[in-house]
């Protein structure tokens, strides 16, 4: 009789354990699964943010491109469009309105950094190759000049030509054609080769001569047959003081009397810049890379991407770091 209470009350001391383990488990799995919503919310919140700022910090670059436009000249490197914007807190913008609801929300922990990037300071890959077909001479010259001072292969450089002639004649076997410098792993390069190349090359929708204003040392030397990389270091400096405005100019500069700039190759104004910002809030980083066309005052941007998702930083309100500027 006492052996089957004993038993009755282990049963039922089984049966509550059990009990207490299933309502435990349900109760984990409705908080994970509140969790998980108020993550995904939480997230998405901050994209739709993100996506507003940034569509914001475009429209204002594309109105500093389309005032200096305006005035017309050269484009260097002393213009605004130039000066990059460090990060800076979000209320810093929207300062003057308070009532605005992001102010009061967000923008306290929000950081927001961009720059404007020229990118016919670059040699075009769209100029190797003509509209017939055939290999631009000239240019692949200078492309050669670019891949000696870089300590490249010159079979890469044939590849990168090849590649692009099969592009160019749209067969259905052919590569696509690429639409910026990391692509062009498609055409063949190594990892290596494409590295070293992104910071000096573009992919441009049309031919486009390189703007001897903004374009690098590096550049410099590949552009004007028998500068020296000393003698373009020079350049730089010459440049600084004052920016060149005209290739006559620039033919002085160089010390070279025999140089022949062909305006159609280089000049000293730019139609293709790149955008660049990033928009930190609620503890994720956003991203975005902007192509824009520049006719006159008129600026459209040709594509948008974004290279990175949601990063989450290792502490709430600690600004992002600097943006990559190689682009």
């Amino acid at each position: 009789m006492g052996s089957g209470r004993a038993r009755q009350r282990g049963a039922a001391i089984l049966l509550a354990m059990l009990t207490v383990v299933l309502v435990a488990t349900l109760a984990s799995g409705a908080l994970w699964q509140q969790w998980r919503a108020v993550e995904v919310e939480s997230a998405e919140r901050a994209r739709a943010q993100s996506s507003w700022v940034l569509g914001g910090a475009l429209d204002w670059a594309r109105l500093i491109l389309s005032e200096d436009g305006r005035k017309g000249g050269s484009d260097h490197l002393g213009e605004p469009w130039a000066i990059p914007l460090e990060q800076a807190r979000l209320s810093t913008f929207l300062a003057a309105d308070r009532s605005d609801a992001l102010v009061a929300d967000a923008s306290t922990n929000a950081f927001l950094s961009g720059q404007i990037s020229d990118l016919q300071a670059r040699l075009n890959v769209r100029n190797l190759v003509q509209d017939d077909g055939k290999v631009h001479a000239p240019t692949l010259r200078v492309w050669e000049r670019l891949f000696s001072q870089l300590g490249l292969q010159r079979s890469q450089l044939d590849t990168l030509v090849t590649q692009l002639t099969r592009a160019q004649s749209a067969s259905a076997d052919g590569p696509l054609w690429p639409q910026d410098p990391e692509q062009l792993a498609w055409l063949g390069l190594d990892a290596t080769t494409v590295s070293r190349l992104s910071p000096y090359v573009t992919v441009l929708p049309e031919r486009t001569p390189v703007n001897l204003n903004t374009a690098s040392a590096t550049v410099l030397s590949a552009c004007l047959d028998g500068l020296t990389p000393s003698d373009a270091q020079r350049l730089l400096q010459v440049r600084r003081l004052k920016p060149w405005g005209s290739l006559d100019e620039v033919k002085t500069a160089a010390r070279l009397p025999s140089l022949a700039l062909d305006a159609q190759r280089m000049g000293l104004s730019t139609r293709f810049f790149a955008l660049q910002g990033a928009l930190q809030i609620e503890g994720k980083t956003v991203q975005e890379y902007s192509v824009v066309q520049r006719d006159g005052t008129r600026v459209q941007a040709l594509w948008r991407k974004r290279p990175l998702p949601l990063i989450a930083t290792t502490r709430q309100g600690t600004p992002p770091s600097t943006m990559p500027t190689d682009f």
